[in-house]
């Protein structure tokens, strides 16, 4: 099992088991097909390329931002717990399941650029696959969704990146883009969620098993500024704010390879994770993929299904939902 990087295995950021043994980042596809797509204008493709560039968000801080393609609406990648911008322009290599993700044509970004303009970024505490840090200013841990949602509004802005927005949140990242639909809900066109974390998860996992994931995820809080969530705080932000004014297009892609969080001895996991994918597509009014031949790590493992869950929900937009 893959274990350089905790994003693609749990939204814990603790390494979670595959069920029977298996590799939770074992891939069931490959690389996203070229493809041409509508829509026009738009920024111009970023000049540094693929390297992106460092955006200043304010107070002296700056944020990496990485943008590439040209058309509307802008699909913004939002990556799990820990996860830079790599975590979309990398591919899992199925014949090597514990090997780090390696960059590949295939991957989610270059895929979505080939039919629209998109943009991931590099949040404050994350880290590469090669293990190197995020460019992001680091700021004090844990973190909540709205700080998640303030940091990424200020880094498009910074960046001339112009709405309408397409949010694909992957895990926790899903998190900080359900809460950004919720308070700049004109600005946003659709949603995708990937193995998405959300606000069910405090209700269908049990007291027992809520409790210990989130002295799991607090014991790795070492001080040294890597991105520790805070659920407690972001599932009270989340359920305090606006309700979306109506459903947006949206896709809610679950992982179909059994994958625990690993918490206490309450049991698995597994049951409580599904019923809230089952949950949030409900709530979103989502199309719901269930079969995905993929761990938690959708978007390294299947890159295709999620690129092409963002095309649909992208031409929907553009077709007026």
């Amino acid at each position: 099992m893959y274990e350089g990087r905790r994003v693609l295995l749990t939204v814990a950021t603790c390494c979670a088991l595959a069920a029977g043994g298996g590799p939770a980042l074992a891939a069931a596809g490959g690389g996203a097909g070229a493809g041409a797509g509508g829509g026009s204008g738009g920024p111009t493709p970023d000049p540094a390329g693929p390297a992106g560039r460092v955006v200043d968000v304010g107070d002296g801080r700056g944020v990496r931002l990485e943008c590439r393609g040209s058309g509307s609406p802008t699909v913004v990648l939002v990556s799990g717990t820990g996860g830079a911008a790599d975590e979309w322009t990398s591919v899992a290599d199925p014949a090597r399941p514990t090997a780090a993700p390696k960059p590949g044509a295939g991957a989610v970004l270059p895929a979505v650029a080939s039919f629209t303009r998109v943009c991931a970024y590099d949040r404050p505490g994350t880290t590469r696959f090669d293990g190197g840090p995020a460019s992001s200013t680091p700021v004090a841990q844990p973190t909540t969704a709205a700080a998640g949602v303030r940091d990424l509004r200020a880094a498009l802005a910074a960046g001339g990146e112009r709405p309408p927005y397409v949010l694909v949140g992957a895990s926790w990242g899903a998190m900080i883009a359900e809460l950004f639909a919720r308070t700049d809900f004109p600005k946003v066109a659709a949603l995708v969620t990937v193995d998405g974390a959300s606000p069910y998860l405090r209700d269908t996992l049990t007291a027992a098993q809520w409790s210990d994931w989130m002295k799991k995820i607090a014991a790795t809080d070492t001080g040294k500024g890597a991105e520790v969530p805070d659920y407690e705080a972001s599932v009270a932000e989340i359920r305090r704010a606006p309700a979306l004014p109506r459903p947006l297009p949206a896709v809610v892609l679950t992982s179909d390879r059994p994958w625990d969080l690993g918490v206490g001895t309450s049991g698995s996991t597994w049951p409580a994770w599904l019923a809230a994918q089952d949950r949030l597509a409900r709530g979103l009014h989502a199309r719901h993929v269930t079969e995905t031949g993929s761990g938690h790590g959708i978007a390294v493992e299947r890159p295709r299904l999620v690129a092409d869950a963002v095309r649909e929900v992208v031409e929907r937009a553009r077709d007026g939902g």
